[in-house]
């Protein structure tokens, strides 16, 4: 039982000094990393820099006390950030104290709903995010992000909650773009496009070792903030117009409770459930991914526990949401980090960032930080997936296709919610009529197969349809007039068999359309007969009267129904004569 909630009894008694040195030194790079990331999703969830330092200690500690996965990196990310902004910016001008107090509500608020979930165990719900809406979401939510730093690229104030509103501003603003800026912008955009690609085989023709060459690698971020950070000190840039970040206070954070206003938690309320969905189902399809790499596995249900604790850590020391972040995990895991203890070296790294570094960022320019964030997200947006998607499935495609433009038209709130809507639909729609087939048998053999792709072996006065799917009331009528139209066109049908081995559940309204398949039948002089029937189904149709009703029988294998029914015709037929 302690092990199951808290994790950290599973691994810390094997922990060892190979273990320690491989969790280091990725510490060491996640660290080097994060520091600029949460920096800059601060700035995009619209608060003050250091929030995205305090959101970066305590949840790190708190997941590896309560997470499953052994490399997943928590803190703040680009999606939530945005989604944050768009939540809070609702309620208070970004900046303010009311703002700062809203974020924190806001963390606390989605932990607390990720820890009922777990408690509960729902981590079932983000199975009701299809993978092509979550992808659209994620896409579009990436073109929104990097279309709304290019203010601070450009050096103008523009505003929008959506695509077409950002546009629309960037272009009134665009006139007064202040040159200096838009230098430290495309320059800081396009070295770190470039670090990210190139300065790891750089600095291997040069012949820096692997593991330094990786840590380097890693540390772009880091050093366009450092060439920047100089050259608006050096050059006085803040007197051309250059926004810098300014003073960061120093040292770690108070802890403290979160406020408590009715109005304020209403209000937030949609807004955390979203984010809590959204950040459960990007953290752990990372978390899983990763996991399945080394042969590990995770508890999605405990994830909702590590990952509530986590917002908690972070709004009780004044943060913002966080989750698992897709990029940090996977350097994470590159760098060899073997358990969680590496996020909680992380954690220390940072506060000693906190405590020292600070005073340092004062001319940082904005710029640099939506560079950041801009060559961070442009990483997430696949519109690659569209083409994929529409050869293989035509319903995802446009579930896909209406959730990326939902969100850049309407905002990332109402495009999650479209998200899931359709997400929903799309199952209802896919199961609504249930694929079947009329089968026969192989000759030669006891296979049954779909008599319009294999050559079989038929009987006019036996039919068999195979359902491949499990009956619910979306689909329950349609079986009905499945089976009555095929019943109505073989007059020569004397035994119907419904072959079930794909059937995983059956619920009351289709124990109820099977019972009046059952009855009309019967009066068209028509057995009613099931085989392949599963034992988990069989148990909870001997509790009803359906097993007592039925016409016909209940076969073990479709071969023993085939034989059984084809004998019984023949002896009537003998007996005839």
């Amino acid at each position: 039982m302690l092990k199951r909630y808290l994790p950290i009894f599973d691994w810390i008694g094997n922990y060892n000094q190979r273990t320690l040195t491989s969790d280091l030194i990725a510490a060491l790079i996640v660290t080097i990393m994060l520091i600029p990331q949460s920096l800059a999703y601060a700035l995009l969830a619209g608060l003050p820099p250091e929030v995205g330092l305090y959101a970066s200690i305590l949840p790190l500690v708190a997941y590896a006390i309560f997470g499953t996965s052994r490399t997943l990196s928590v803190g703040p990310v680009a999606v939530v950030s945005l989604m944050t902004a768009a939540a809070v910016g609702n309620l208070a001008l970004q900046g303010s104290d009311e703002y700062i107090v809203a974020a924190i509500i806001l963390a606390f608020m989605s932990g607390l709903i990720l820890l009922i979930m777990g408690f509960l165990k729902l981590g079932m719900l983000a199975n009701f995010l299809s993978h092509p809406v979550i992808s659209g979401f994620i896409t579009a939510s990436g073109l929104i992000i990097a279309a709304s730093q290019l203010k601070h690229i450009l050096g103008i104030k523009a505003d929008g909650s959506n695509l077409w509103d950002l546009i629309i501003s960037l272009l009134s603003e665009l006139p007064s773009t202040n040159i200096p800026t838009l230098v430290i912008g495309c320059f800081a955009t396009g070295f770190l496009f470039w670090s990210r690609k190139y300065l790891k085989s750089y600095l291997l023709n040069k012949g820096i070792g692997h593991a330094l060459a990786e840590i380097l690698s890693k540390a772009g971020p880091v050093l366009a903030i450092a060439l920047t950070t100089l050259a608006a000190w050096g050059l006085d840039l803040q007197q051309h117009g250059v926004q810098l970040v300014g003073a960061i206070p120093s040292g770690l954070p108070s802890l403290t409770l979160p406020q408590f206003e009715y109005n304020i938690w209403q209000e937030l309320l949609v807004s955390a459930v979203l984010i809590s969905i959204v950040g459960f189902v990007e953290s752990v399809s990372v978390a899983q991914t990763l996991a399945a790499k080394r042969r590990q596995r995770i508890s999605p249900n405990q994830e909702l526990i590590g990952l509530g604790a986590s917002n908690i850590a972070a709004s009780i020391s004044g943060g913002f949401p966080v989750t698992g972040g897709f990029s940090r995990s996977v350097v994470n895991f590159d760098a060899g980090a073997e358990t969680p203890a590496a996020g909680a070296f992380t954690a220390i790294g940072i506060g000693l960032a906190a405590l020292t570094l600070t005073p340092l960022l004062f001319f940082l320019p904005k710029a640099t930080l939506a560079a950041t964030i801009i060559v961070a997200v442009l990483s997430l947006v696949d519109m690659g997936a569209l083409k994929r998607t529409w050869n293989f499935s035509r319903s995802d495609f446009f579930a896909m296709l209406a959730t990326i433009l939902l969100t850049l038209a309407e905002g990332v709130e109402l495009g999650i919610i479209a998200g899931v809507g359709l997400s929903i639909l799309l199952h209802l729609y896919r199961t609504s009529k249930p694929h079947s087939a009329i089968v026969g048998r192989v000759p030669g053999t006891e296979h049954f197969r779909n008599i319009d792709r294999h050559h079989v072996e038929t009987d006019n006065h036996i039919l068999t349809l195979r359902v491949d799917e499990s009956l619910y009331f979306a689909n329950a009528r349609y079986l009905e007039d499945r089976v009555y139209d095929l019943v109505m066109s073989n007059p020569n049908i004397k035994h119907l068999i419904l072959m079930c081995p794909a059937v995983n559940f059956i619920d009351a309204s289709a124990l109820e359309s099977l019972e009046a398949i059952n009855h009309r039948l019967n009066d068209s002089g028509v057995t009613l007969n099931l085989s392949e029937v599963k034992g988990p189904i069989m148990d909870r149709l001997r509790r009803t009267h359906f097993v007592d009703e039925l016409t016909g029988h209940i076969f073990l294998s479709q071969y023993e129904a085939w034989n059984t029914l084809r004998s019984e015709r023949v002896a009537r037929s003998v007996g005839d004569l």
